[in-house]
């Protein structure tokens, strides 16, 4: 064994090391109680932090920038309120229901909004999002613009929820991770880079988004369905709202797009400032604004590219070394 290879190995396990003791710190912080407002707040963390991922390995890995990120969220949502609500099912089947629903959403949409490229995509994605925010509201079988109260939600301990949000910002940051680091991420990474020559070395585009897509729909629509399990009321207007989207892309660009832990610092960042400007509504999105935008004056590729440029952070081991 080299010494660059032990020296690798050890660093490994002290990130390995890292990563375990963060997970447990946030296992034990709603036992024993008295820390509502934490725990709450982390709710709102854990979930953020899963959405932005999937909307990063879109936008951040494939290339792929979407402005519909609320079709699912609304879609997961929604499921978890008609079969709670509607027909009395146990809430786990709500989860399902918003993935299954999801993939199955995002497979009808691929075939026409995979046609289009770059910004018509883009414009695509949020067009689809913005005709179901549309349908909801006129839909008899959805209580029309009303909504639900997701009354089941009531029985649950914030520590119950808050441990659903945690696995699920888990499973999201570990999918990402075993993508990437397979060979199907580095078609991801190819096919965002230059499509043309990704295609000539083998990758076939159109699959190797539509899985993307399925995946980050199908984990988004989870996502949805735990922000509503947190809220426990739901309407067309807040669950396909864009301001969905609008929050995944200050997440992902101030915290470091194409970078896994770049939705992690961002998500935490903007859950803490929407705390701390909770108080002025109507200044809230404007002073928002204006850090994003001087954050991408400053450190264009977020916050992440700055400590990169100067540590060579890599805490989930997505680089490849020659």
């Amino acid at each position: 064994m080299t010494e660059k290879t032990s020296s690798r190995r050890t660093k490994n396990i002290i990130k390995l090391i890292v990563l375990i003791v963060v997970l447990a710190v946030l296992v034990v912080i709603p036992i024993g109680g008295g820390r509502i407002r934490m725990t709450s707040v982390l709710i709102l963390v854990f979930l953020y932090m899963a959405i932005a991922q999937m909307w990063n390995l879109l936008a951040g890995y494939s290339g792929l920038v979407s402005l519909g990120a609320q079709a699912f969220v609304g879609l997961g949502g929604y499921s978890l309120a008609m079969l709670s609500q509607v027909y009395g099912l146990p809430l786990w089947t709500g989860f399902v229901a918003g993935a299954v629903i999801s993939v199955i959403f995002a497979l009808i949409i691929s075939m026409p909004i995979f046609k289009m490229k770059g910004v018509y995509f883009t414009v695509g994605t949020w067009i689809v999002a913005e005709c179901l925010l549309v349908l909801f509201s006129i839909w008899k079988f959805v209580n029309y613009s009303a909504g639900y109260n997701i009354s089941a939600t009531y029985k649950l301990t914030p520590a119950a929820i808050y441990y659903v949000a945690l696995a699920i910002c888990v499973g999201a940051i570990v999918v990402v991770v075993l993508l990437l680091r397979s060979k199907f991420g580095l078609s991801l990474m190819a096919m965002r880079d230059n499509e043309a020559a990704a295609e000539i070395r083998g990758v076939k585009l159109y699959r190797t988004k539509l899985i993307c897509f399925l995946i980050a729909s199908a984990i988004t629509g989870i996502a949805g369905a735990g922000l509503y399990l947190n809220i426990a009321y739901i309407t067309p207007p807040s669950a396909f709202n864009i301001s969905w989207t609008v929050a995944m892309c200050f997440i992902v660009v101030i915290g470091g797009i194409g970078t896994v832990e770049g939705p992690i610092i961002g998500a935490i960042i903007y859950v803490i400032l929407n705390q701390l400007l909770y108080s002025f509504p109507g200044f809230s999105m404007l002073i928002m604004g204006v850090i994003a935008i001087i954050i991408i004056i400053l450190a264009p590729k977020g916050i992440m590219g700055v400590v990169n440029r100067f540590f060579n952070v890599d805490l989930f081991g997505i680089k490849r070394r020659l």
